[in-house]
């Protein structure tokens, strides 16, 4: 059964029998916001867009993976393209956006790694009826093994935050592990949220 993260929680990257991931899936999935009216129910497209940040021990940015550049120069991180609208009929259970990392195939001086989301349309997560992360073994395509799970939306400790910095996957003793942040921030854009990390979180 996958873990359901909460903030601060730490995993490591393993299957119950020990075995270490060396490739895995982030996976985001969210709804479209639903408005009630004189005429009806209108929905409104969410376009959230997810970003890594790659850091190396001294906090000096190696490489950033967003919509606007897919793939890291080391090829080991592979975003999926921008999603511009959510699920708009309710949950489908399907990622709107995937990121793939091959942790073998990671730059050697990586240190640790930032999820980043950013509201491109500055709706902010409380009004968002639904989103949530997934860490699973497998492809874009094709889910293996869901590992771990983290909801990041609905809450109206949200309100008036329209970027969060999700989570890091970091190197502790030689080994890759992920910790859930959950941090909600009022950052507009992706460069405002990576100063964050580089302020709040390194």
């Amino acid at each position: 059964m996958p873990i359901n993260l909460v903030k601060g929680e730490k995993i490591k990257l393993e299957k119950d029998n020990g075995t270490k991931l060396t490739e895995i899936c982030i996976g985001l999935n969210w709804g479209s916001i639903q408005k009630k009216g004189f005429f009806g129910t209108k929905t409104e497209t969410v376009d959230l867009d997810s970003s890594v940040v790659l850091f190396d021990s001294k906090g000096f940015i190696l490489d950033t993976v967003y919509y606007g550049s897919l793939k890291s120069r080391d090829g080991a991180i592979k975003h999926s393209g921008d999603d511009r609208s959510g699920d708009s009929g309710g949950d489908d259970g399907l990622d709107n956006e995937v990121i793939t990392i091959n942790l073998k195939q990671i730059t050697e001086n990586a240190d640790k790694m930032f999820f980043i989301l950013n509201s491109f349309k500055g709706q902010d997560f409380a009004s968002i009826p639904f989103a949530r992360l997934r860490l699973y073994e497998g492809t874009p395509k094709k889910v293996v093994n869901v590992f771990a799970s983290y909801n990041i939306a609905s809450d109206p400790k949200f309100s008036g935050s329209v970027s969060m910095v999700l989570g890091k996957i970091y190197k502790h003793n030689g080994e890759w592990k992920v910790e859930a942040l959950g941090e909600p921030t009022r950052d507009r854009s992706l460069k405002e949220t990576i100063e964050t990390i580089k302020k709040n979180f390194l």
